[in-house]
């Protein structure tokens, strides 16, 4: 495994803690192709408060915009990956 892996992983396991506690659902459930939006029934204000959440716990930022276009957990993870710091 590389540290590129083991960090999404990390991120992964993040970001499955937050889904499962701010949308009630078995972590066991998460997996990378989770849709946020119809797997989750999340409405505009759910899905506000966890990219609010993701912010915070990953000290990121993620513009609205960007936000949008995030509908699975594999790329909200993807996107963490991508935009934090080592």
């Amino acid at each position: 495994m590389t540290e590129n892996d083991n960090n999404r992983t990390q991120i992964f396991n993040k970001v499955s803690e937050i889904v499962a506690d701010h949308f009630d659902i078995d972590r066991a459930k998460i997996t990378d192709d989770l849709n946020l939006k119809t797997d989750l029934d999340a409405d505009s204000i759910d899905f506000v408060e966890f990219v609010l959440e993701l912010e915070d716990t990953f000290n990121a930022e993620i513009a609205d915009d960007e936000a949008e276009k995030l509908s699975t957990i594999g790329e909200v993870v993807d996107y963490i990956d991508q935009h934090t710091a080592d």
